[in-house]
């Protein structure tokens, strides 16, 4: 046993420190990136926002409204491959290429994802997602997944440490996923005592990442834009959503009525509402690590995600950004006093 005594810190910990800028307006901010992929060679432009491949989520119907932002969608997994067909035929290019195909790290997974990908060469980007990547086996599977799609870019995780990013990256993965238990509907930390705050595990793996020619996704822990630019600044490539882009139009939850009112349900994958429309329920030797929460249907998903948007750009105001690429190197983070932190948190 041994104890780190460094600080390590959440979003809601710090505050982003204003800086002086010559920007006139909001509308001078330039939010879409330029990515060329280490090991597959692969370039991209966009809104380096993901939505969350959770089932509740990440929807082809997501995709397809993502896209006209130029914002990737993570589809999640338990489509069938007959659906995805149906979605190829009647996408443009402009849909697919901001769509991560998302896969798990059995056989079936594999042979799955194989079939998928042979559909249509325009989806390029794989999302190979466990909850703990820090297993062996999954750093074989994303080697195995590298040499059999060495055009594709492959987004693994997730991780929380420098170490296992490099691991992740020397392996074949091109973006690391970063996030243990930050997540609105996750429970891993209660469930296992796991974890590790946000902000610090962002800063600490993009470090690693960056050296090594890779790049890292946020995934977690943001309700509020605010908590997305202070992912970019603290050096994310990208940022993954999934309760800031839960119970919209374009979501598949399911719909329940409480007093009048309709609401959508919103799980973790972990959780057991996932595992019963899934697998059959929740197996003997493990515990559900999610939660499932009600949402006031919010309509469309472009209102918020204009709204996140317009947050970030305004971000990059404040401290005289006028790309989002240069966030990062503008962001001083003050830290919160924590009554301060306690009124923020109630807002």
């Amino acid at each position: 046993m041994r104890i780190e005594e460094d600080l390590k810190l959440g979003f809601k910990d710090v505050l982003i420190r204003p800086k002086r800028s010559t920007l006139k307006s909001r509308s001078d901010v330039e939010l879409q990136r330029d990515y060329t992929f280490h090991h597959s060679g692969c370039s991209w432009s966009g809104v380096p926002i993901i939505a969350a491949n959770m089932d509740t989520v990440g929807t082809f119907q997501m995709a397809r409204v993502l896209a006209s932002f130029e914002v990737l969608t993570a589809v999640h997994k338990h489509y069938t491959v007959e659906q995805w067909r149906s979605f190829i035929a009647e996408s443009p290019e402009s849909v697919l290429r901001h769509v991560m195909v998302s896969s798990g790290t059995s056989d079936a997974d594999f042979d799955k994802l194989k079939l998928i990908l042979a559909l249509s060469s325009k989806l390029k980007f794989i999302c190979i997602d466990v909850a703990n990547g820090y297993s062996e086996h999954f750093v074989t599977f994303v080697q195995k997944a590298r040499e059999a799609f060495p055009n594709n870019v492959i987004c693994a995780g997730n991780v929380v440490t420098g170490e296992m990013v490099e691991e992740l990256i020397l392996s074949g993965a091109d973006i690391v996923k970063v996030g243990i238990g930050p997540g609105s509907v996750c429970t891993t930390r209660v469930k296992t005592g796991v974890g590790y705050p946000q902000l610090s595990a962002v800063i600490e793996c993009a470090d690693a990442a960056h050296g090594l020619g890779g790049q890292i996704v946020s995934d977690g822990g943001c309700s509020v834009p605010g908590d997305v630019a202070k992912a970019f600044g603290g050096g994310a490539d990208f940022v993954m959503l999934g309760g800031m882009l839960a119970g919209h139009d374009e979501c598949e939850g399911t719909l329940v009525e409480e007093n009048g009112e309709k609401f959508m349900l919103f799980y973790g994958m972990s959780s057991e509402s996932a595992m019963n429309r899934h697998v059959g329920g929740v197996a003997q030797y493990r515990a559900a690590e999610g939660k499932t929460v009600k949402l006031p249907l919010r309509g469309p998903v472009e209102n918020t995600l204009r709204d996140i948007m317009g947050g970030l750009r305004s971000a990059c105001t404040y401290v005289g950004a006028s790309r989002l690429k240069e966030l990062t190197k503008r962001t001083t983070f003050i830290r919160v006093a924590e009554q301060e932190n306690r009124v923020f948190t109630q807002l």
